[in-house]
């Protein structure tokens, strides 16, 4: 073959390739859209009919508010802040052409016809984080305000969690290149952080009226539609092997094939052992520790996966499964002792589910998989993983996250402008936001509270009670 051919079809098989590329992530966009049909299915199905229309709706306009400040500072800053706070030069020879790459105003951002890559990638980290923004949507449903949950998802989606992806989920990120952290399929970068800002909410948006009795006993409100949120539960999981597969690069140049965020080797298959195990293990340790409790087992399901999502490349099946299992149990734990002994309530279990677990994740790696390939490094030289680098990881991600949640909310609170006044918490925000009800044959006086004990009660004189009492 003379040297003309031969460049030829090397062009041509460069042009396959990429094109290829851009077809495996645009489809795992498509099929991400499955995990915010889910958020949107499950945490309507969690709130009483009252709140319902009002919950899905957050879902909906979670998208309308983090697409353009994503696209306009968001994958900005994912390109161009993997040294820090402070933004690469683009002079620079490592750092500087993929931070020109996400910059809003340059060509790759764009109906660019020589890049076949830029659109399809930002659009996969973009589901990304629309899932941070539906974490904490669920943990805060039947008292906040539409408003204030907006402001602070294009808070977490658009610049808190996509600057910890930058530093540690990235070939380039500086908790990689000096410490070899690893978390190749996000159990702390996305999950962990959106729990810890999440629980930085909640303390300030404080618990539902009614939800604690004198006695500091925890009570619960049952969900209007139990199938929902279960059928809610599942089609998030279907939308997680997008998800996982949206975490490879496609024929890296570095190794042939398939790599990892931090281009070191990995495969379809060994994604697909863990994410299918780690259910199935979630699911048992859901199913045992909650002695039956469909929601819990289902959400375990979720702890599990996300608990085993760090060492997702590397983990041998049966410790996937292992892992998973413990990764449940804990999330249940957790997520009993902030509602029980801590008097925080969380509606959906997110900050326990998401954020306890992306956080166990991280540790996992640290004790499971110390040792391994975690990237390339600043010049090529490789990095391995390491105990101190996942524990370096986890102290910088929780003040990352929990503390401008906390700040963000704490200025909403003192502006009046965080919670629904008592009245359209009690009557319900479906109302005030829509000025219908939903469920016109349903009385409200059919909302029933289940107390600490397991009876249940009508709600309406809890309901009173605690109104009276926040009035006085």
């Amino acid at each position: 073959m003379d040297l003309i051919a031969q460049a030829t079809v090397e062009e041509q098989l460069g042009l396959d390739s990429a094109i290829l590329a851009e077809q495996f992530y645009f489809w795992t966009v498509v099929f991400m859209w499955l995990i915010h049909v889910g958020f949107m299915s499950y945490e309507a199905g969690a709130s009483r009919r009252k709140n319902m229309m009002a919950s899905a709706m957050k879902n909906i306009l979670t998208i309308a508010v983090v697409t353009p400040t994503f696209y306009y500072f968001g994958w900005w800053i994912y390109g161009c802040m993997q040294e820090g706070f402070i933004p690469s030069s683009t002079d620079d020879a490592f750092y500087g052409a993929f931070c020109k790459s996400t910059q809003p105003w340059g060509p790759n951002m764009g109906p660019n016809l020589g890049d076949n890559i830029s659109g399809v990638f930002w659009g996969a980290f973009l589901l990304f984080s629309w899932t941070t923004g539906s974490i904490m949507s669920g943990a805060i449903i039947e008292r906040a305000r539409v408003s204030a949950y907006l402001l602070l998802t294009g808070l977490l989606g658009s610049v808190v969690w996509i600057l910890d992806a930058a530093w540690g989920w990235s070939a380039g990120g500086w908790l990689i290149i000096h410490f070899g952290f690893h978390d190749a399929i996000a159990s702390g970068v996305v999950h962990g952080v959106a729990g810890a800002f999440t629980l930085g909410v909640l303390l300030n948006v404080g618990p539902r009226i009614a939800k604690y009795g004198k006695d500091g006993s925890a009570r619960t409100f049952k969900p209007h539609n139990t199938h929902l949120t279960l059928m809610g539960l599942m089609l998030i999981f279907t939308g997680f092997y997008a998800f996982y597969a949206a975490c490879l690069v496609i024929q890296s140049t570095t190794f042939p094939g398939w790599a990892n965020i931090y281009l070191s080797p990995s495969t379809l298959s060994a994604i697909t052992f863990t994410i299918t195990i780690g259910f199935a293990g979630g699911f048992t340790g859901g199913y045992f520790i909650s002695k039956g409790d469909p929601f819990w087992t289902l959400s375990g399901g979720l702890a599990g996966v996300i608990s085993v999502s760090a060492g997702a490349d590397v983990y041998q099946p049966s410790l996937v499964y292992l892992l998973s299992i413990f990764g449940a149990v804990f999330a249940y734990w957790f997520g009993n002792l902030l509602e029980t002994k801590f008097r925080v309530d969380d509606a959906v279990g997110a900050v326990a589910v998401h954020g306890a677990a992306g956080f166990l994740g991280m540790l996992y790696v640290g004790i499971f998989a110390a040792g391994f390939p975690t990237g390339l490094g600043n010049g090529g030289a490789g990095v391995n993983s390491s105990l101190l680098g996942q524990l370096v990881g986890m102290a910088t991600f929780f003040p990352l996250g929990f503390l401008p949640g906390y700040a963000a909310s704490w200025i909403l609170r003192r502006m009046n402008l965080l919670r629904v006044p008592i009245e359209v918490e009690i009557v319900g925000l479906d109302y005030s936001e829509f000025d219908r009800d939903f469920y016109p044959e349903f009385a409200q006086i059919q909302e029933v509270i289940v107390m600490a004990d397991g009876s249940e009660v009508a709600a309406g004189p809890l309901l009173a009670e605690a109104y009276a009492e926040l009035k006085a």
